[in-house]
């Protein structure tokens, strides 16, 4: 097939780190194990996804601390942060110590609302302000605040031996433009965009006008540039889940496909109170797959992908995953692998 008229410029991927409970050590250096296999196969950007009282990652900013340490090149990002379980300030901090100990490869996405289970947590997340948190956009604000470097204290100065400063320390200069918000309706693809941060949309959105997900998503996009200062420059990454099957065993292939079938009845109509569309998995050859996102009204408006790992599948799997959209489907989307 050809080479899209605007090739992808950026390939990433997003995994969840799952783990044995029984051994969590194992489950988190396989993570790390991937990571380092991106960053050796090009890829742009290597993403985790947040998870607390599960057994995937609960601190992406401590394993990606660890990833800095075994790559030089990849950036290293978040999908996403529910912002409900953080205090912005000490999120800052830790954010930019990343930032600075990676060389400015961080790239930290986030959301708002409560805590999931909320009423089951709150009496240990929040024991005495739990009526008074606030978990939307104003949540956001302050982290933004907070990383560009805006005051956290009224006082700077030295006290006998300590010196204090009035902004968060370390302050990373770069990392507020590298900062994401992870949006599933058009009204919070609008305020991400007047806020001027960058957009993740995935594979999750909110069916207001349409319950085709591909519009949905294109019109969540072209809102969010409406409404940014860089208008069509500014930064979207599209997340799909994206499985090629090139060099996959007959074993493999035939798990991939069951696991999209499992999954194919939550994508043909909005699901639950809050109307939420699921894209389909794209499963296949690259040739097929590259085909597919070409006539994807969404994916022609993107030239930054960090394509979704599946949860439950085996490390193993993942390495031929990757491995496959590095070495073919990427270069049939018009990518270049970096380095």
């Amino acid at each position: 097939m050809p080479v899209p008229s605007t090739p992808l410029r950026k390939l990433g991927f997003l995994t969840i780190g799952l783990f044995d409970e029984a051994d969590p050590r194992a489950g988190h250096e396989s993570t790390l194990e991937l990571i380092v296999l991106g960053e050796r196969l090009g890829f742009d950007s290597a993403w985790v996804r947040h998870r607390h009282l599960q057994y995937g990652i609960s601190s992406p900013i401590a394993v990606l601390a660890a990833a800095s340490q075994r790559t030089s090149r990849i950036e290293l990002g978040t999908a996403v942060i529910p912002l409900g379980w953080e205090n912005p300030l000490r999120l800052a901090e830790d954010l930019a110590t990343v930032d600075v100990l990676s060389g400015g490869r961080l790239n930290p996405g986030v959301s708002v609302g409560p805590p999931m289970h909320y009423n089951r947590v709150r009496g240990s997340l929040y024991p005495d302000t739990a009526d008074a948190e606030e978990f939307g956009y104003p949540r956001v604000r302050r982290l933004l605040d907070l990383v560009r470097g805006e005051p956290a204290s009224d006082f700077e100065g030295v006290e006998g031996v300590e010196v204090y400063s009035r902004r968060v320390q370390p302050h990373s200069p770069g990392l507020a433009g590298r900062m994401w918000y992870g949006a599933g309706s058009l009204r919070s693809a609008r305020w991400a965009g007047e806020q001027g941060m960058n957009l993740l949309t995935s594979s999750v959105v909110k069916a207001e006008e349409s319950t085709d997900f591909a519009e949905i998503q294109l019109a969540q996009i072209r809102t969010f540039r409406a409404h940014h200062p860089d208008g069509d420059r500014a930064r979207v990454s599209q997340g799909l889940v994206v499985i090629p099957t090139d060099t996959a065993t007959a074993d493999q292939r035939a798990r991939y496909e069951e696991y999209a079938r499992q999954r194919a009845p939550r994508t043909a109509s909005p699901q639950g109170p809050a109307r939420m569309m699921f894209a389909p998995d794209l499963v296949g050859p690259a040739e097929v797959i590259a085909e597919r996102l070409s006539a994807h009204a969404a994916f022609r408006e993107v030239t930054e992908v960090a394509f979704a790992l599946p949860f439950t599948f085996a490390p193993a799997d993942y390495v031929q995953i990757l491995t496959d959209m590095a070495s073919r489907l990427g270069p049939l989307l018009g990518w270049h692998p970096a380095g």
